[in-house]
């Protein structure tokens, strides 16, 4: 009797710890909804009076005038080369040349960028830092590759059929009436194919941005840390007034 108590007791035990013993939860159901974000949500006043200040700050920097423009500037305004283009491949080429130079002691020779890569005009009058994240909001910075003659041919070709005004600098490309290579100059000199040259441009484009597949064969690789949208302020700040226009860097002939 007393060992049949005893049986009843350990299995009542045991019965009673399996069944307090807490079961690991299980997620069974995500859900959400979308919350858009207007001027219809209520702003919380404490975290409104920890960020003022240096939002204010922020947009003070960002709005204060570093430069003038005569003429609205745009990539638009061109065939072959625009204000837009001219402008950024020129500030690219003297700010970012210093630097590949200091680092590697070689110069820095043209400058290819994309058209697509101009988010916006600046439109003529006061311009600001915040002009330069409007033209350049993306993160992408200058890298230079050393390119051999063959390469450089297939980048004009690239150019040729691809009929945009791609922002260039420090090369001039003159074409046929029947888009046949008229003349290639780079700093002035005759195109060399034996040559190795070396291209400003960006981290996008080197890594397959707008199938730019000419940089695949590039001999050397230099990131200059350079973010493109810095080198517009920059340029900026030093020129204080800024009126690109459009020239004979890439014009094909009409005759």
């Amino acid at each position: 009797m007393i060992l049949k108590i005893k049986q009843i007791v350990i299995i009542i035990t045991i019965t009673c710890f399996f069944s307090c013993k807490q079961e690991k939860p299980v997620l069974t159901e995500i859900s959400g909804k979308q919350i858009a974000v207007s001027d219809t949500l209520i702003a919380t006043d404490s975290i409104e009076a920890f960020v003022a200040p240096y939002r204010n700050r922020i947009n003070e920097i960002l709005d204060s005038t570093i430069a003038y423009a005569p003429k609205d500037i745009t990539k638009n305004d061109g065939i072959l080369n625009t204000t837009a283009g001219n402008l950024m491949a020129d500030a690219v080429l003297e700010l970012a040349g210093p630097i590949f130079k200091s680092r590697t002691g070689s110069s820095l020779d043209f400058v290819l960028l994309n058209h697509g890569g101009i988010r916006s005009i600046i439109s003529a009058g006061n311009v600001s830092a915040r002009t330069a994240y409007e033209i350049m909001p993306f993160e992408n910075t200058i890298v230079v590759v050393g390119l051999k003659g063959d390469a450089i041919l297939e980048m004009v070709d690239y150019l040729i059929k691809a009929k945009r005004p791609h922002p260039l600098a420090g090369i001039q490309i003159i074409l046929n009436k029947d888009d046949t290579i008229n003349t290639i100059k780079i700093q002035g000199e005759d195109f060399d194919e034996n040559k190795t040259y070396y291209v400003g441009t960006s981290n996008y484009l080197v890594n397959g941005g707008d199938r730019m597949d000419f940089f695949k064969k590039k001999l050397t690789f230099t990131e200059t840390d350079y973010l493109i949208r810095n080198i517009m302020i920059d340029y900026f700040t030093k020129k204080n007034t800024i009126a690109p226009i459009t020239d004979d860097r890439f014009i094909k002939l009409d005759y």
